[in-house]
């Protein structure tokens, strides 16, 4: 047995480093810092070690000659998944490029609001290290966060602050979904603030919130049954703190018209520097998006949801909606890459596919090429982006497998094409 300390996670999003691991052989446990999404993540056995072509087990390398010969074959093909680490997806966007590929983020659907609202009018967003050392006043709208991130409080909130004198007097608000569990309870028993309200209600109750903290006459006594009296108080409360943050989930808005909830969040930030600080945190690092949209974003320019069938990448955040490419039959072949997460399978299709992913995938249909792969910061190094973009986690290698990397498959089926 061996024990590995202060070990990082590319499965959580907020870039935790304080995990004690066990690694036995193949096993893994987690012996302190685990949580509800780490946990499970790291401890997940291996069941599966060598690829299969139609079901049959086979070796490596002829994985690799059938799924080059997969996509020798294909006139359309589309790139899903796309949760790997930084050199999976380097090797990702080189393989789509050469053949032509649709290629897509399982979270881009979600993450869309946040770029159309950045790319129209742009916005002010804060890191985790300055929540931990300046946020007075944490709003959260529309979302669980603790469910999202168990140890968002514990590591960014209730802790030794740099710039506020009782880290425990912080003010934490919860408009729209109340919390899960008790992590956003101050160490000192101050229970948060919630203002319940619908999801499709949130539009309308941050236009007249915005509006509030603009100084603006509202004439209503209530907007979603909710009480102007209270949305003025908290608009009071964003406006006397000394460094606010406002934090959200993307795809929590509306679906058709989300990213104006977004902007509209982002247009009140701006609104509240006029006289305070004020600064966005949009929630997201899971299933590698960060990772891919920031190496997409420094190899082509453009978010992870591209087509490079004209022969050079093109973006369009609307038209390369995979789920709408698989229905209007636009593909032929699906490649499916997924790292992290032996339940993130690949959308049902009757297209051929070609799943590189984590092993012990239990599929309804079993694709005509599987390949797994090792999970980077468990079996081999690499790097990962936290949800603030700033920081790329250094992962480590804790085990053995024999599994080989996204990477190195990705690259040996490019020089097999």
């Amino acid at each position: 047995m061996i024990e590995f300390n202060d070990v990082p996670s590319p499965f959580c999003g907020i870039g935790t480093d304080d995990l004690s691991i066990q690694v036995d052989g193949l096993s893994l446990k987690v012996l302190t810092n685990g949580c509800s999404v780490n946990t499970p993540l790291f401890e997940h056995p291996i069941t599966d070690t060598e690829a299969r072509v139609k079901g049959q087990p086979v070796c490596l390398e002829d994985a690799i000659a059938a799924a080059a010969a997969l996509l020798r074959s294909s006139q359309q093909a589309l790139f899903g998944g796309c949760a790997t680490d930084v050199n999976g997806m380097r090797a990702l966007l080189s393989l789509a490029d050469n053949t032509g590929a649709f290629l897509e983020n399982l979270n881009f659907a979600g993450a869309r609001n946040n770029f159309l609202a950045l790319q129209d009018s742009g916005w002010m967003n804060t890191t985790l290290a300055e929540v931990k050392n300046r946020c007075d006043v944490l709003l959260i709208i529309g979302t669980d966060l603790e469910q999202f991130a168990p140890r968002f409080f514990e590591r960014y909130l209730w802790t030794d602050a740099m710039f506020l004198p009782d880290s425990s007097q912080r003010q934490i608000i919860y408009l729209g979904k109340a919390p899960s569990g008790q992590a956003a309870t101050s160490p000192t028993g101050k229970a948060p603030r919630i203002i319940d309200c619908a999801p499709e209600d949130l539009p309308e109750v941050l236009a007249v919130l915005r509006a509030l903290v603009k100084k603006q006459p509202i004439r209503a006594e209530q907007v979603a049954n909710l009480a102007i009296a209270d949305l003025s108080t908290l608009a009071e409360q964003l406006s006397t703190a000394k460094y606010g943050v406002v934090t959200w989930l993307a795809g929590a808005f509306d679906k058709a018209h989300g990213e104006l909830s977004v902007q509209m969040l982002s247009e009140m930030i701006k609104d509240l520097n006029a006289n305070t600080r004020c600064s966005g945190l949009p929630l997201s690092g899971k299933e590698g998006d960060q990772t891919a949209n920031q190496v997409c974003g420094w190899t082509t320019g453009y978010p992870a949801r591209l087509s490079f069938n004209q022969g050079y990448p093109e973006y369009d955040p609307f038209l390369y909606d995979s789920t709408q490419l698989l229905a209007n039959n636009e593909v032929d072949t699906l490649v499916w890459v997924h790292a992290f997460n032996a339940t993130a399978l690949p959308p049902v299709t009757k297209l051929p596919t070609l799943v590189i992913g984590r092993s012990g995938m239990q599929f309804d249909t079993e694709p005509e090429v599987y390949i797994p792969v090792g999970t980077p910061g468990i079996d081999h190094t690499g790097h990962a982006y936290r949800m603030d973009n700033v920081v790329a986690i250094r992962l480590k290698k804790l085990r053995d497998s024999g599994l080989p990397s996204t990477a190195d498959v990705l690259h040996r089926i490019q020089l097999a094409l």
